[in-house]
């Protein structure tokens, strides 16, 4: 017996990205992608971080729908910053050259031991047809992509009180670059 090996296109969930942005699953279910800028919750004052903890424990109890939290660290292409200090210390003063050649030596180092990276943090937000065994139409599909605007409003609100700014992906392309970059993780995530 012959087992037929599946492509990727077989083996992945996904049916389609609508042009709104919104990924629709092979099971009928529909998923939106939030991007989350989060704050530096370390540098914060005893008083702040107590109203921020406050704040996200009325964000895990307002949303009463699943969510999925996805962290995606990507090392740190310097050569640009390097070459930007560079530039500029030879418009300096001797000392401040010395300054930026070890701050340039630092850095190097530094993403040397891959200790430099960008983490980008996304929830997936889902919603399922009440009757996802029937064929979808445009109406179904309209009325689950505003159910899903409307739990993206209310992720929205809640994270915004802890500090968090709360980005929504409003594009085919947007999406298909964001898909591409977790099944490809060689290639740089340059959006928004």
């Amino acid at each position: 017996m012959i087992k037929k090996i599946k492509t990727v296109q077989e083996w992945l969930p996904f049916e389609k990205v609508l042009e709104n942005g919104i990924i629709k699953l092979k099971n009928n279910s529909f998923v939106k992608i939030l991007k989350i800028s989060p704050i530096n919750f370390n540098l914060k004052s005893n008083l702040e971080k107590e109203t921020i903890l406050n704040s996200y424990k009325i964000f895990l109890k307002t949303c009463n729908f699943d969510i999925q939290i996805l962290i995606q660290s990507n090392k740190e292409d310097l050569t640009k910053h390097i070459s930007k200090i560079e530039n500029n210390s030879l418009k300096q003063k001797e000392n401040i050259q010395s300054i930026s050649k070890q701050y340039i030596k630092f850095i190097q180092e530094l993403n040397q031991k891959r200790k430099s990276s960008s983490k980008n943090f996304y929830i997936l937000v889902k919603e399922i047809p009440e009757n996802k065994n029937k064929k979808i139409n445009e109406e179904i599909e309209k009325i689950n992509c505003e159910k899903l605007n409307e739990k993206y409003f209310k992720i929205k609100e809640s994270l915004s009180r802890c500090g968090n700014l709360v980005i929504q992906y409003e594009t085919k392309r947007e999406v298909e670059k964001i898909i591409n970059s977790f099944l490809n993780s060689r290639k740089e995530l340059n959006i928004i």
